[in-house]
Formats: structure tokens, sequence, C-alpha cells
């Protein structure tokens, strides 16, 4: 066997457990390096922390400082603001520089300094928003022809119809606004809204004659717009509307198509008064006119009176037959009034319902109390004599039971009350008590005397 050289050391255990300080001590400098360096950072964590608290309280101080300022002086000029702001400023820009991830509690505080400038103003009363208005005139347009003006000042016409031209009226306040009541044509009031820059004006202008020119618009059949480029007001005189005639008002004012068949209908309509035309049978009561519109012959006849220029001898040839009247219509009961004619004209009369030829009829004579037999569908006449201021009449119901057909006046061939005949027609068999009535005219209650007759319908 070959022996190991003597120059060449051996390796012994010993040598083996002398490596193991070695690597003890390079561990133990390792764990003081980590700890110096952890030292380390915890120092400069600390440094920031602190740094960067003085920069929230330098940023706070600084807000706070400029809340003071404005509070204390609100009149101060941009100028001073800017100022006070470069005071305050140094502190915070003496502290060191805070990392990014810092950052945010510096906004924070800017928010809050913006937070305690507006709650340091007081806050604005809630101001109502104005209606908005027209405020702008339109170009002009074409001037208003003479057809179109009667269109817009006609009430129930005209719709659509726009141009430049005038109005006339009474200035009322609707909501707010400023509208113009004109007179039509018809004497029917039409509502014009004005608009333009006079629209705030206006107003201060109630219950004044207002004349305005401008842009007419007829939005309705009823009213319509005015863009107003020149107007004028008037005050209104109280003592010329005071010394106005009562009748001349009532001539002026024009009755509607409702108010002309209340003024028609019994029972109804009292207290009207206008100007109407009405038609109806010619009868006279004395010495006066008396035209029949309505229920003629009963008790429910509405008639009236007429008077004026054409309530003379000459209008005697037109009695029994159909005029139609046009004036001043004054109706004082529900059962009539009195008409100041202004015109009238004679109508054809109507042909009769039921014609008499081949009809067998029945006639009583006077106030005769009597009992008669009439066949079922033929005739029966009573004629009586008229009284001045006095009119005869039955009751609607027994007009309706026994058939009543015709109530006709027959003037006297020489001066003096005429006759009223009734004409009946039964269409029921069975026995009927008619009763005849001598009641004042125009109101059918006040009775002077009556008498009846019992009429038996035989089939």
């Amino acid at each position: 066997m070959a022996k190991p050289k003597s120059g060449a050391k051996k390796t012994t255990p010993a040598g083996k457990a002398g490596a193991k300080p070695a690597a003890k001590k390079n561990s133990a400098a390792r764990l003081d390096l980590i700890k110096n360096a952890s030292k380390r950072a915890a120092k400069a964590a600390t440094k920031l922390a602190k740094a960067a608290s003085d920069v929230t309280k330098g940023a706070k101080s600084a807000v706070k400082k400029a809340v003071q300022e404005k509070a204390t002086a609100k009149k101060a000029a941009p100028a001073g603001k800017t100022a006070s702001a470069a005071k305050a400023a140094p502190p915070a820009a003496k502290a060191p520089k805070a990392p990014p991830a810092k950052a945010p509690p510096a906004t924070k505080s800017a928010a809050g300094a913006k937070t305690g400038k507006a709650s340091a103003v007081p806050s604005a009363p809630p101001v109502e928003r104005p209606r908005p208005r027209a405020t702008k005139l339109p170009p002009p347009g074409e001037p208003l022809t003479k057809r179109e003006m009667e269109q817009l000042l006609t009430a129930g016409e005209g719709r659509g119809v726009t141009g430049e031209g005038s109005l006339k009226g009474r200035l009322v306040v609707t909501n707010d606004m400023p509208h113009l009541v004109v007179v039509g044509r018809d004497k029917r009031e039409l509502t014009f809204l004005l608009q333009g820059p006079d629209q705030e004006v206006l107003p201060a202008y109630l219950d004044h004659k207002v004349s305005v020119s401008g842009l007419i618009r007829k939005t309705t059949n009823h009213a319509g717009v005015v863009d107003v480029r020149k107007y004028s007001a008037k005050k209104p005189d109280a003592e010329v509307v005071e010394a106005t005639p009562v009748e001349t008002e009532a001539r002026l004012r024009y009755l509607s198509p409702g108010e002309v068949s209340m003024v028609t209908a019994a029972g109804m309509g009292a207290g009207i008064k206008g100007f109407a035309g009405v038609r109806g049978n010619l009868e006279m009561t004395g010495e006066e006119f008396v035209l029949v519109v309505s229920n003629g012959g009963t008790r429910q006849q509405v008639s009236f009176i007429i008077e004026g220029k054409f309530a003379t001898k000459a209008l005697r040839k037109h009695v029994g037959h159909t005029l139609q009247v046009q004036g001043v219509v004054d109706k004082t009961s529900g059962w009539g009034g009195r008409i100041h004619a202004e015109n009238v004209e004679p109508r054809p009369s109507e042909a009769r319902a039921v014609s008499r030829d081949e009809m067998e009829l029945v006639h009583i004579e006077g106030e005769v109390p009597a009992s008669v037999d009439v066949r079922l569908n033929h005739g029966l006449t009573v004629r009586l004599p008229e009284h001045p201021g006095f009119t005869w009449a039955i009751e609607p119901t027994v007009a309706k039971r026994v058939g009543l057909r015709e109530a006709n006046f027959e003037p006297a061939p020489e001066d003096g009350p005429g006759t009223r005949e009734f004409f009946f027609t039964p269409r029921n068999p069975g026995t009927f008590e008619v009763e005849f009535f001598l009641a004042k005219a125009l109101s059918p209650g006040l009775v002077d005397r009556s008498f009846k007759i019992n009429v038996t319908v035989k089939p």
C-alpha cells in the first residue's frame, strides 16, 4: 500500500469541528445588519409621519385663518385675499415634502376649507320664478281688411284671422296677465291677451278704456292675442256712465239664442231684457196689440204687448196673421211682458194642421154651460167673446186630453172686442170636463170668471 505524503494535511474530525464557528460568525453579522436596517427604516418612517402631521397642521391653520379673515372682512378686495393666502402659505412650504401616499389628507383638508367657506356665507331665500311673458314683438304683418275685421269682431267666427290692426276696450287682469275685453259686432264680449314689452306696465290701467295697435291674432272664436306696439289708456268717467239711459243699454245688448228661447218659454226668463227678434201671431186686447209667441189658448200662453212707432192702427190689418218683430224685449213675468218694436215684418201664416172639410162639427156659442156629444176624430168648436184686458184660456192638460188644435182670435168688423174660437178634435173616447177661464192678459193666475162644458166622445 502506498503511504501518504508527509507535506499533505490530514483531514481529521477536529478540522470539521473548526469550520462551524466561522459559519456562526457570518450569520450573526447578517442578523446585526438586518436589525440595524429595521431601526433605520423605523426612524425614517417616524420622520415621515412627523412631516406629514406638520403638513396637515399647517394646512388646517391656514384654512382656519382664511375663514376668520373672510368672516371679519367680507368687503375686502380680491388682492387682500391673495395676500392673506400668501401669508398662510409659508408654514406649509417650510415643512418637508410628504410622499404621494400621504397626499389624500391634504386634499381632504382643502375640501374641508371649501365647506367651511360655504357654511360661513348665509344661503339666500328661494325666489319664485316669474311666469314666462312674451317680451319680443314679431315682425309686422299684413294689415287687416274690412272683411277680416268684421270676422275678428264677431263672436263665434274668425278663428285664425291674423293681421295688423287696432282694438278698443276695457282692460282686465286675469292670472296676473293683462286682457282687453272688446264688445263685438253682435254686442257680445271678446277677450284678447296683451303681449309685448309693455305687458308688465299694462296691469296698472285696470278697468281703464284702453286702445291698442299691433299684430292681432284670433286664436279661438271668442278670444285671441295682441302683440302690442302702441297703446293709450283713458280713465273711465263715472258720471257719463251713470247718465246713460237704461233703455239705451237694453237696446245695445243683444240676447243670446239661449235667452231668446227662455223668453218664448212659459214660466221662464222673468226679468230678461234686451234686443231680440221674436215670431208669433198678432192679437188684440182692447186697443193694445198682443204678439202670442207660444202655447196660444192655454193658461201657459206667452205673449207680449207691442209698443213703439209700429203700434198704430195700420197694424190692425195684420191681426190674426204671423209677424216677425225685432226690438227691445222686456219679459216682466213668466208669461210675457212688453216689446218695443223697431221693425215689424209680416210672415205667411202656417197652413192648418187639421182640415175641417168632410168633418162633422159640433158648435157652442157664448158662455153657456152645456153637455155635448162628439164623434171620435170629428170636430168641436167653442166661440167666446173677448174682453178688453182679458183673454179666454183652458188648462194645458185638458187641451192635450181633448185635442185642442187651434185657438184663433178674430177681430170684430167694427171697433170693439173680438172673439176667440177654440177648435177641438178628440182622439180618445170617454167623457171629459172642459173648463174655460177668463184671465187677465199676461197674468193667467188672475181669473175673472169661468164656466164648464161636458164633452162625451163616442166612437
